[in-house]
């Protein structure tokens, strides 16, 4: 049996998701809202008609929250790495956001072997790298996929699907814009790996580390970075689609906190923000001029994690008395604004591996809780990590922080910044719990646990390690991707291992959102939240 996608017309169309977040008629009259609404919808309607003729030309203004970290580029780990590599580079297929069956990229078809263990795959032939100015660079070719592949296997970018990438031995490019993949065995989650890794430029590779070049075959070339400020990008004149990208021009400022971002596109100085609290979103998806842009199938998770060999932290009773005690309905309200649901598991509810018994084995019980706390008697003070650049997490740990002193549990809340934070992650470096985001729960459900940071059943966040659960995870990653049945019993196996364990311990899925100005149109995304303005615009 083969598995095949022959060329078609690349449908990087997302929809825009408008979020009608109910919870913003908790206090109010619901006849009165109802009106209301009505009305937002008819205003959009009759402005989504009168600008639903692509513009060419003009410049996005984009803002975010945390800087491009050239050290992290394959991390996608912060919104100045995650904006460039959605910009300015190209993967071999594209996973939709609805769904799971690939579509062609750089890739315009591929055959995987009956045995899984070959992946042959056919490029495009009209594909060049982003050259000095206007001019047109180099063409692409089967080189390019290996040396992608191997630099993303090279353990000094601490990329999260590194273990796939090494799993591909070997490469057969004698073909220009044909390469053959050999795998150690099959891989599950290998089209995963096509969906992620960027194709980078080999004569650059070195200037991209520093930071000073970043050479992609994306439908923008980086123009320019100033470190803590901005990034530029120009539209690439010799994109594979001629017609595309319709702006000429993309700017990115970085930094500032909450109230800035949202006085900035208030006043029209921003036209997309991300890094905003839920409740601002909600407010201006109600108002005039703006929009909530949900990125659905680029769901996030937020979650507290356990350092398991901490004390009072090894003993898996203390972590299922956090598990009881988190009220995670009160975070998806209150915070999330409704953008999301309570979960106890990772997957989202269009994984395959999302089971929804399993997924209420942990829900808000205080007496339970305070019985565990006992059983194991007193729990040292724990300090709780967070980062600070995000809206979310803070409040997320005050309601952590809350629920666990209801049983006896007493915390520090510790806030740091993201560069901070995300080396704590990698090296499993934070003394006891934290709470952050975590992602790949959307993917395939083996690249969670061979890859993110918090589940690598290798090597985690936690220091947890388990024999079984290392086998559970070896088991869901090396089955074929055509067998169903074998995947479900793995899937299985992985969330019991997941609850059994709690070295981390899940709250609720994220729905995440942008917020933007009604002028612009045609915002997509990628699974994992890299912003894609090929098809974007911005109307009078």
């Amino acid at each position: 049996m083969t598995t095949r996608l022959l060329s078609s017309p690349l449908d990087r169309r997302s929809l825009l998701r408008r979020a009608g977040l109910g919870v913003l008629a908790a206090g109010a009259a619901g006849a009165g809202l109802t009106g209301c609404a009505s009305a937002v919808d008819e205003r959009r309607a009759a402005g989504n008609a009168a600008a639903s003729a692509p513009v060419r030309g003009g410049t996005l203004k984009l803002a975010a929250r945390t800087d491009l970290v050239p050290g992290n580029f394959l991390t996608n780990s912060n919104d100045g790495v995650t904006t460039t590599v959605g910009l300015v580079y190209d993967t071999l297929v594209r996973r939709p956001n609805t769904g799971f069956e690939p579509q062609p990229r750089l890739a315009t078809s591929w055959e995987i072997s009956p045995d899984g263990r070959t992946v042959t795959l056919q490029l495009r032939d009209d594909v060049f790298f982003h050259g000095r100015g206007t001019e047109r660079g180099r063409p692409f070719t089967s080189a390019d996929v290996e040396f992608s592949i191997r630099t993303y296997a090279d353990p000094k970018w601490t990329a999260q699907l590194r273990s796939t990438a090494a799993a591909v031995t070997s490469f057969d490019t004698s073909q220009p814009h044909r390469v053959v993949l050999g795998l150690a065995e099959p891989l599950s989650n290998i089209l995963d790996l096509l969906d992620t890794v960027p194709i980078l430029d080999s004569a650059t590779i070195d200037a991209l580390g520093r930071g000073e070049a970043f050479v992609g075959t994306g439908p923008f070339r980086f123009e320019s970075w100033t470190p803590n400020t901005s990034i530029v990008y120009v539209r690439n004149e010799h994109f594979r689609d001629p017609e595309r990208p319709y702006l000429d021009r993309v700017e990115l400022s970085i930094g500032g906190d909450a109230q800035a971002l949202l006085a900035g596109l208030r006043s029209n100085r921003f036209d997309v923000v991300g890094g905003l609290p839920f409740r601002d979103i909600a407010t201006l998806d109600a108002a005039e001029g703006f929009h909530a842009i949900t990125m659905e199938g680029a769901e996030l998770q937020t979650y507290v994690g356990a350092n398991v060999t901490a004390p009072g932290l090894s003993d898996v009773r203390v972590r299922q008395a956090v598990a009881y005690a988190i009220d995670r309905q009160r975070v998806v309200d209150e915070v999330l604004r409704g953008s999301g649901y309570p979960i106890n598991l990772p997957w989202p509810k269009s994984s395959p591996a999302y089971d929804e018994a399993r997924n209420a084995t942990y829900t808000r019980n205080l007496d339970r809780a305070r019985a565990l706390v006992a059983e194991v008697g007193t729990v040292p003070p724990q300090p709780l990590t967070f980062p600070a650049s995000h809206p979310v997490h803070e409040p997320v740990a005050q309601i952590v922080q809350a629920d666990l002193a209801e049983i006896g549990i007493t915390t520090t809340l510790q806030p740091v910044d993201s560069a901070q934070f995300v080396k704590q992650l990698i090296g499993a470096q934070f003394p006891r719990l934290w709470t952050t985001f975590h992602s790949w729960a959307q993917h395939t459900p083996s690249t969670l646990t061979v890859s993110a940071y918090p589940f690598n059943a290798q090597k985690n966040s936690s220091r947890f390690v388990s024999p079984d659960y290392q086998r559970a995870a070896a088991t869901a990653w090396t089955l074929p991707a055509t067998d169903t049945a074998g995947l479900g019993r793995a899937y299985t196996a992985l969330s019991d291992e997941l609850l059994e364990h709690l070295f981390l311990v899940e709250i609720g899925v994220v729905l995440n959102q942008l917020a933007a100005s009604d002028r612009v149109q045609g915002v997509g995304w990628s699974k994992r939240a890299e912003i894609d303005l090929t098809d974007a615009y911005t109307a009078a």
